[in-house]
């Protein structure tokens, strides 16, 4: 193979850095990455401060992140990390489906939150469409999302979601794919994705300070 051709095939490979303090979940991660084609694992850690002493040289472009995890949880450590590498990717990746988390991990910059059992194809998917500026979001996470606007209807200071928003929604919670999604709606896979940063953008406020006023307005949790 030709150096220039090298090349392009390097950048067409997904690299992932894995932050689990799960033993056996880490090495699951790792083995279906390095076994499926057009990715690759750059590092798997226990802990975050392990992970962030190698990523400059590891340069993952997407994060598969952890939430319950000892020392710094998930959470805080998107932050840190989109604070210091803004381009990099963070997919939340855990046992965790409750509100709170959720719209916690959006708001610091994750671009997509995905439960464990989430099938290994699936998971592949959303690493693809997190990294191509995507916002994977699993059935349940949906569901989620969905609720939330829902209860804010009667808010003034939140953002109501278009009708093509909330068929995107509720084609994911009914199990559609996104290219089944796109088919349904006539557009393409793209334009999905599309809909789901918009979704995904009007859950983030600017501030915390801001998120703890429109939540206390609307009487639900920030």
């Amino acid at each position: 193979m030709n150096q220039p051709a090298k090349k392009e095939l390097q950048r067409q490979i997904i690299r992932v850095l894995i932050v689990d303090d799960d033993t056996e979940i880490r090495n699951g991660l790792r083995w279906v990455i390095d076994h499926s084609t057009g990715f690759v694992c750059v590092g798997a850690h226990a802990r975050f401060d392990d992970a962030v002493l190698t990523i400059e040289d590891d340069a993952p472009d997407v994060v598969l992140m952890d939430i319950g995890m000892p020392e710094r949880n998930g959470i805080e450590c998107v932050e840190i990390l989109k604070e210091k590498y803004p381009d990099i990717h963070c997919l939340m990746l855990t046992v965790h489906s409750d509100d709170e988390k959720i719209f916690q991990s959006l708001r610091v910059g994750a671009v997509g939150y995905l439960l464990k059992k989430t099938p290994p194809e699936m998971l592949l998917a959303a690493i693809r469409d997190a990294h191509a500026g995507g916002a994977p979001m699993s059935t349940e996470v949906a569901r989620k999302v969905l609720g939330y606007f829902q209860q804010q209807k009667n808010d003034k200071l939140s953002t109501s979601l278009s009708k093509r928003e909330l068929d995107v929604l509720q084609a994911l919670i009914d199990g559609y794919t996104y290219k089944a999604i796109a088919d349904k709606l006539f557009v393409s896979t793209n334009t999905i994705s599309f809909h789901l940063r918009n979704i995904y953008a009007k859950l983030h406020v600017r501030s915390r300070a801001e998120a703890v006023a429109k939540a206390v307005k609307s009487g639900l949790k920030p």
